[in-house]
């Protein structure tokens, strides 16, 4: 029933879609889920495990074998638990926030391409649900639209912590998602398409993590900051926030969020393998071989591939601290931005001169000749001095406007008959009481 029917002539591009009967689309929709689900799942063991690993633990060992159950017993535990809701909560919004979360993570995975096309029961179809000229810009719209379930969480719960969770979410989401997006930009220059199916098509000589490395990083630092993940899971901090967004969620509303959370980590992993790692391709030395880019090898590569990402989420979160608020909107608006657009005006500047210059090698030296000047002046950084010498000053008027014992206004003391009495003085304990009189 099932058989490779790859040819070379014959890559996957957006005229591959939409040909194939309905039942056969259904069936795809339905596998996508399933691996979805079970991704999950995985991932959920996982990162228990290699937790615990690093932190000297067993983690899940009793629930099947090596405690592979674990994830799938718990999610049953927490359908059956009691729903509770909170008196002051919006109870509209209130059930659809996790739905609103948890769908658009799911509609996401249906432009990732998982393989070449295949033959199944006499049709040949892509390893893909489908697939749209701006296939990049709908991930990037689902993941948009999935933060809104977060903070539309926080806000119909009525309460004070959950609501200061979706505002951290918020003020997340608009970051990192510009950072992101800037990120990839240069990934559509080179492969000169939106489409999923034809930028993993344009990685066929070369992959972009080695043309593009700078994009690669900020696109992984932004993928951690969008899903909320450590260092940076701030909406969900339960140091300040007690649970964050989900503080007031019980039973299946609950699970529907972190079904939410795992599904984009795998999201966020498959469309950097889609964009910057060949996609479904095989890595070199393996891809010498062509058999092993037909059929259903591919499917091999992909998800090993997104393995090794959701590999580094975990490891993150067993490694790193938690950083301060200010500190991760500070580097999301003042280092990775301004680093992504400097990168993204080289690669334009790159492109322009690779494609339509006449002669090429003199837009390089010029632009090695300003890139140069720019490292200098960043290096140098001229104005250091005077913004060091402007803050020195700033901190010794705050301590000269800083109160004192000497500048605090004491009442007169008064003796027992409503008379002022002796001068006293006032003497501030050691332990930082109340002040004493003494005569």
């Amino acid at each position: 029933m099932l058989s490779g029917a790859y040819l070379a002539d014959d890559p996957p591009n957006l005229a591959s879609f939409g040909n194939e009967p309905f039942w056969l689309t259904l069936v795809k929709v339905v596998a996508v889920f399933i691996m979805l689900v079970v991704a999950v799942l995985l991932t959920v063991w996982a990162e228990r495990r290699v937790v615990a690993f690093m932190q000297q633990r067993l983690g899940p060992n009793r629930v099947g074998p090596f405690g592979l159950l674990q994830s799938l017993m718990d999610g049953i535990k927490l359908m059956l638990k009691e729903d509770l809701v909170p008196a002051a909560a919006d109870m509209p919004v209130y059930v659809l926030a996790p739905i609103i979360a948890a769908v658009p993570a799911l509609m996401a995975f249906s432009v990732i391409p998982f393989g070449p096309v295949v033959s199944i029961a006499g049709h040949k179809t892509p390893l893909q649900l489908t697939d749209l000229p701006i296939g990049i810009l709908f991930i990037l719209a689902m993941s948009s639209l999935g933060i809104y379930g977060v903070v539309l969480s926080g806000w119909s719960s009525g309460s004070t912590y959950p609501l200061l969770g979706g505002l951290r979410s918020a003020a997340q989401m608009i970051s990192y998602e510009v950072a992101m997006a800037i990120a990839i930009v240069p990934v559509f220059l080179y492969s000169a398409t939106l489409a999923t199916s034809g930028i993993v098509a344009s990685q066929t000589s070369h992959w972009y993590f080695w043309v593009l490395p700078v994009s690669f990083i900020l696109y992984g630092i932004a993928a951690v900051g969008e899903t909320n993940r450590a260092p940076f899971d701030l909406p969900e901090a339960e140091t300040e926030l007690v649970g964050g967004f989900h503080t007031e969620y019980s039973s299946i509303k609950f699970a529907f969020f972190f079904l939410a959370e795992y599904i984009n980590m795998v999201t966020v992993s498959a469309v950097a393998t889609t964009l910057f790692l060949g996609g479904w391709r095989a890595p070199w030395p393996i891809s010498l071989y062509s058999g092993f880019n037909e059929g259903w090898w591919p499917l091999l590569w992909f998800w090993g591939k997104v393995i090794i990402f959701l590999f580094v989420f975990i490891w993150l979160r067993g490694t790193m601290p938690r950083l301060r608020y200010d500190q991760f909107m500070r580097f999301g608006w003042k280092v990775m931005i301004p680093i992504g657009l400097l990168w993204l005006l080289g690669v334009a500047y790159v492109r322009t001169a690779q494609i339509h210059a006449s002669n090429p090698r003199a837009w390089y030296i010029v632009g090695g000749v300003v890139a140069a000047v720019l490292l200098i002046l960043f290096a140098v950084d001229p104005g250091h001095r005077k913004r060091q010498r402007a803050a020195e000053l700033e901190e010794q008027e705050r301590l000269a406007k800083a109160p004192t014992l000497d500048r605090i206004p004491w009442p007169p003391p008064e003796s027992g008959d409503g008379d002022s009495g002796p001068p006293t003085t006032r003497v501030i304990s050691a332990a930082g009481t109340a002040p004493r009189q003494e005569s």
